[in-house]
């Protein structure tokens, strides 16, 4: 059972749902600027890029490309 904690598949699932967290959070913050100032912003798309970039280096590991 703990090497179902710690598996790629359940890694890939954890970095999908704050990639899903953070998409809405910054959505909202879009919508009511006042809310989050612009280096927060920032920071928080940077995060999301960085989490976008994860995913698709596990998605890879997961299911590697078909040869030719």
């Amino acid at each position: 059972m703990d090497d179902n904690l710690h598996s790629p598949q359940r890694r890939l699932i954890e970095l999908r749902i704050e990639h899903g967290d953070l998409d809405d959070l910054i959505d909202r913050a879009m919508l009511a600027p006042a809310n989050l100032d612009e280096l927060s912003l920032r920071r928080l798309k940077k995060r999301r890029l960085g989490l976008r970039d994860q995913i698709a280096r596990l998605e890879l590991q997961l299911s590697p490309p078909e040869p030719a």
